[in-house]
Protein backbone atom coordinates (compact mmCIF):
# COMPACT_ATOMS: atom_id res chain seq x y z
CA UNK A 1 0.00 0.00 0.00
CA UNK A 2 1.10 3.41 -1.06
CA UNK A 3 2.80 5.60 1.79
CA UNK A 4 -0.18 7.60 3.24
CA UNK A 5 -3.04 6.12 1.01
CA UNK A 6 -5.41 6.15 4.23
CA UNK A 7 -4.44 9.60 5.08
CA UNK A 8 -5.07 10.61 1.10
CA UNK A 9 -8.70 8.22 1.05
CA UNK A 10 -9.84 10.43 4.45
CA UNK A 11 -9.17 13.42 3.19
CA UNK A 12 -10.73 12.66 -0.16
CA UNK A 13 -13.89 11.50 1.61
CA UNK A 14 -14.21 13.38 4.97
CA UNK A 15 -12.01 16.37 3.78
CA UNK A 16 -8.76 17.38 5.13
CA UNK A 17 -10.61 19.26 8.41
CA UNK A 18 -13.02 16.04 9.04
CA UNK A 19 -15.64 17.15 7.49
CA UNK A 20 -17.53 14.77 5.30
CA UNK A 21 -18.01 15.17 1.71
CA UNK A 22 -19.90 14.10 -1.18
CA UNK A 23 -17.66 12.13 -3.86
CA UNK A 24 -19.57 12.75 -7.10
CA UNK A 25 -19.31 9.13 -8.92
CA UNK A 26 -19.28 9.04 -12.73
CA UNK A 27 -20.47 5.69 -13.84
CA UNK A 28 -19.35 3.83 -17.20
CA UNK A 29 -22.30 3.50 -18.31
CA UNK A 30 -23.68 7.39 -18.05
CA UNK A 31 -20.05 7.80 -20.07
CA UNK A 32 -21.41 6.02 -22.61
CA UNK A 33 -25.18 7.41 -22.88
CA UNK A 34 -23.76 10.65 -23.50
CA UNK A 35 -21.29 9.53 -26.02
CA UNK A 36 -23.39 9.70 -29.16
CA UNK A 37 -21.90 10.68 -32.83
CA UNK A 38 -22.50 14.61 -33.47
CA UNK A 39 -22.46 16.62 -36.44
CA UNK A 40 -23.00 19.46 -35.31
CA UNK A 41 -21.41 21.88 -32.69
CA UNK A 42 -21.21 25.16 -30.88
CA UNK A 43 -19.16 27.36 -32.78
CA UNK A 44 -18.96 29.69 -29.18
CA UNK A 45 -16.87 26.93 -27.52
CA UNK A 46 -13.33 26.63 -29.28
CA UNK A 47 -11.25 23.31 -28.62
CA UNK A 48 -7.92 23.88 -27.87
CA UNK A 49 -5.02 22.24 -28.52
CA UNK A 50 -4.23 21.28 -25.05
CA UNK A 51 -7.69 20.31 -24.27
CA UNK A 52 -6.90 17.88 -27.84
CA UNK A 53 -3.61 16.28 -25.76
CA UNK A 54 -5.84 15.73 -22.81
CA UNK A 55 -7.67 13.57 -24.94
CA UNK A 56 -5.14 11.63 -26.74
CA UNK A 57 -3.27 11.10 -23.24
CA UNK A 58 -5.65 8.28 -22.37
CA UNK A 59 -3.57 6.21 -24.69
CA UNK A 60 -0.75 5.95 -22.58
CA UNK A 61 -3.30 3.89 -20.24
CA UNK A 62 -5.15 1.86 -22.43
CA UNK A 63 -4.73 -1.66 -24.51
CA UNK A 64 -2.54 -2.37 -27.53
CA UNK A 65 -2.07 -5.80 -29.48
CA UNK A 66 1.01 -7.35 -28.03
CA UNK A 67 1.85 -3.40 -26.69
CA UNK A 68 2.93 -2.04 -29.93
CA UNK A 69 1.24 0.76 -29.45
CA UNK A 70 1.74 1.84 -33.36
CA UNK A 71 -0.97 4.78 -33.07
CA UNK A 72 0.03 8.77 -33.87
CA UNK A 73 -1.94 11.14 -33.58
CA UNK A 74 -2.05 15.10 -35.53
CA UNK A 75 -3.64 17.16 -33.72
CA UNK A 76 -5.76 19.92 -35.44
CA UNK A 77 -7.89 23.33 -34.52
CA UNK A 78 -9.26 25.44 -36.68
CA UNK A 79 -5.90 27.88 -36.79
CA UNK A 80 -4.17 24.98 -37.88
CA UNK A 81 -6.08 23.69 -40.77
CA UNK A 82 -9.50 22.43 -39.50
CA UNK A 83 -10.98 23.60 -42.80
CA UNK A 84 -8.63 21.61 -44.60
CA UNK A 85 -9.91 18.63 -43.01
CA UNK A 86 -13.59 19.45 -43.66
CA UNK A 87 -12.54 19.57 -47.73
CA UNK A 88 -11.53 16.27 -47.02
CA UNK A 89 -14.60 14.16 -45.18
CA UNK A 90 -18.19 12.98 -45.48
CA UNK A 91 -20.54 13.29 -42.52
CA UNK A 92 -23.82 11.55 -42.17
CA UNK A 93 -23.80 8.82 -45.04
CA UNK A 94 -27.11 7.71 -44.05
CA UNK A 95 -28.60 11.08 -44.02
CA UNK A 96 -26.80 12.67 -47.71
CA UNK A 97 -30.52 14.88 -48.32
CA UNK A 98 -29.13 17.17 -45.01
CA UNK A 99 -25.73 17.80 -46.44
CA UNK A 100 -24.30 17.37 -42.83
CA UNK A 101 -22.83 19.66 -41.01
CA UNK A 102 -25.34 22.34 -41.30
CA UNK A 103 -23.36 25.65 -42.22
CA UNK A 104 -22.20 27.29 -38.63
CA UNK A 105 -21.81 23.57 -37.26
CA UNK A 106 -19.13 22.80 -38.31
CA UNK A 107 -16.40 20.83 -36.01
CA UNK A 108 -13.36 22.91 -35.65
CA UNK A 109 -11.00 20.66 -33.94
CA UNK A 110 -9.51 16.92 -35.23
CA UNK A 111 -7.70 14.38 -34.26
CA UNK A 112 -6.25 12.46 -37.38
CA UNK A 113 -5.27 8.80 -36.19
CA UNK A 114 -2.41 7.15 -38.24
CA UNK A 115 -0.75 3.71 -38.03
CA UNK A 116 3.01 3.29 -37.78
CA UNK A 117 2.95 -0.53 -39.54
CA UNK A 118 0.49 -1.38 -42.30
CA UNK A 119 -2.76 -1.91 -41.08
CA UNK A 120 -3.86 -5.64 -40.11
CA UNK A 121 -6.42 -7.52 -37.94
CA UNK A 122 -4.78 -6.13 -34.41
CA UNK A 123 -3.59 -2.62 -35.88
CA UNK A 124 -7.65 -2.38 -36.39
CA UNK A 125 -8.55 -3.32 -32.75
CA UNK A 126 -6.20 -1.40 -31.67
CA UNK A 127 -7.79 1.80 -32.88
CA UNK A 128 -11.03 0.95 -32.34
CA UNK A 129 -10.16 0.58 -28.74
CA UNK A 130 -8.24 4.21 -28.96
CA UNK A 131 -10.86 6.00 -30.69
CA UNK A 132 -13.95 4.94 -28.11
CA UNK A 133 -11.36 5.41 -25.50
CA UNK A 134 -10.76 9.46 -26.56
CA UNK A 135 -14.46 9.75 -27.15
CA UNK A 136 -15.40 9.02 -23.63
CA UNK A 137 -12.43 11.19 -22.35
CA UNK A 138 -14.33 14.15 -24.54
CA UNK A 139 -17.12 13.48 -22.76
CA UNK A 140 -15.36 13.21 -19.51
CA UNK A 141 -14.58 16.97 -20.27
CA UNK A 142 -17.82 18.06 -21.26
CA UNK A 143 -17.39 17.80 -24.82
CA UNK A 144 -18.53 15.14 -27.85
CA UNK A 145 -17.21 14.05 -30.64
CA UNK A 146 -17.55 11.77 -34.17
CA UNK A 147 -15.43 9.32 -35.96
CA UNK A 148 -14.75 9.89 -39.64
CA UNK A 149 -14.34 7.18 -41.90
CA UNK A 150 -15.35 8.93 -44.80
CA UNK A 151 -12.11 10.91 -46.11
CA UNK A 152 -9.84 11.38 -48.36
CA UNK A 153 -6.36 9.76 -47.34
CA UNK A 154 -4.54 10.86 -50.06
CA UNK A 155 -5.25 14.09 -49.50
CA UNK A 156 -5.03 14.42 -46.13
CA UNK A 157 -1.60 13.03 -46.11
CA UNK A 158 -0.87 15.59 -48.11
CA UNK A 159 -1.98 18.93 -46.59
CA UNK A 160 -0.70 17.63 -43.18
CA UNK A 161 2.45 16.19 -44.74
CA UNK A 162 1.58 13.11 -42.71
CA UNK A 163 5.07 10.07 -41.73
CA UNK A 164 2.41 7.58 -41.56
CA UNK A 165 -1.19 6.59 -43.02
CA UNK A 166 -4.18 7.91 -41.59
CA UNK A 167 -6.55 5.22 -40.52
CA UNK A 168 -9.51 7.86 -38.90
CA UNK A 169 -9.93 10.74 -37.73
CA UNK A 170 -12.12 12.34 -34.67
CA UNK A 171 -14.04 15.59 -34.66
CA UNK A 172 -14.18 17.07 -30.64
CA UNK A 173 -16.43 20.34 -29.92
CA UNK A 174 -19.46 21.04 -27.63
CA UNK A 175 -22.66 19.06 -29.31
CA UNK A 176 -25.50 21.46 -31.12
CA UNK A 177 -27.50 18.64 -31.35
CA UNK A 178 -30.48 16.24 -30.16
CA UNK A 179 -29.43 12.59 -29.90
CA UNK A 180 -31.60 9.98 -28.99
CA UNK A 181 -31.18 6.22 -28.24
CA UNK A 182 -34.53 4.41 -29.18
CA UNK A 183 -34.54 0.45 -28.37
CA UNK A 184 -35.28 -1.83 -31.57
CA UNK A 185 -34.97 -5.77 -32.77
CA UNK A 186 -32.05 -7.38 -34.19
CA UNK A 187 -34.78 -7.87 -37.53
CA UNK A 188 -35.46 -4.15 -37.89
CA UNK A 189 -33.79 -1.24 -39.96
CA UNK A 190 -31.40 0.14 -37.50
CA UNK A 191 -30.00 3.44 -39.62
CA UNK A 192 -30.20 6.04 -37.84
CA UNK A 193 -32.62 9.26 -39.02
CA UNK A 194 -33.94 12.64 -37.70
CA UNK A 195 -37.71 14.02 -37.36
CA UNK A 196 -38.97 17.37 -38.11
CA UNK A 197 -37.55 18.98 -35.07
CA UNK A 198 -34.13 18.03 -35.89
CA UNK A 199 -33.51 15.12 -33.27
CA UNK A 200 -31.32 12.66 -34.55
CA UNK A 201 -32.76 8.76 -33.23
CA UNK A 202 -30.21 6.14 -33.27
CA UNK A 203 -31.61 3.03 -32.87
CA UNK A 204 -30.26 0.20 -30.63
CA UNK A 205 -30.82 -3.65 -30.29
CA UNK A 206 -32.26 -4.50 -26.99
CA UNK A 207 -29.89 -6.22 -24.53
CA UNK A 208 -31.71 -9.73 -24.27
CA UNK A 209 -31.50 -10.05 -28.34
CA UNK A 210 -27.62 -9.58 -27.92
CA UNK A 211 -26.84 -12.90 -26.09
CA UNK A 212 -26.77 -16.18 -27.95
CA UNK A 213 -28.62 -18.39 -26.35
Amino acid sequence: MADGYLENRYDEVFGAKGKKVVVKRISIDSLLERNRSYRGYRKEYEVTEETLKKIVAVNTKIPSAKNQQALRFKLITKNNGAGKVLENIKLGGMLPELHLPFAGTEPEAFIIVCGTVPENKMLDIDLGISLQSMLLKAVDLGLNGLIIGAFNKENVTHEFQLPYEPLAILAIGSGAETIRLVPTSADENKAYYRNEAGVHFVPKIRAEELLIE
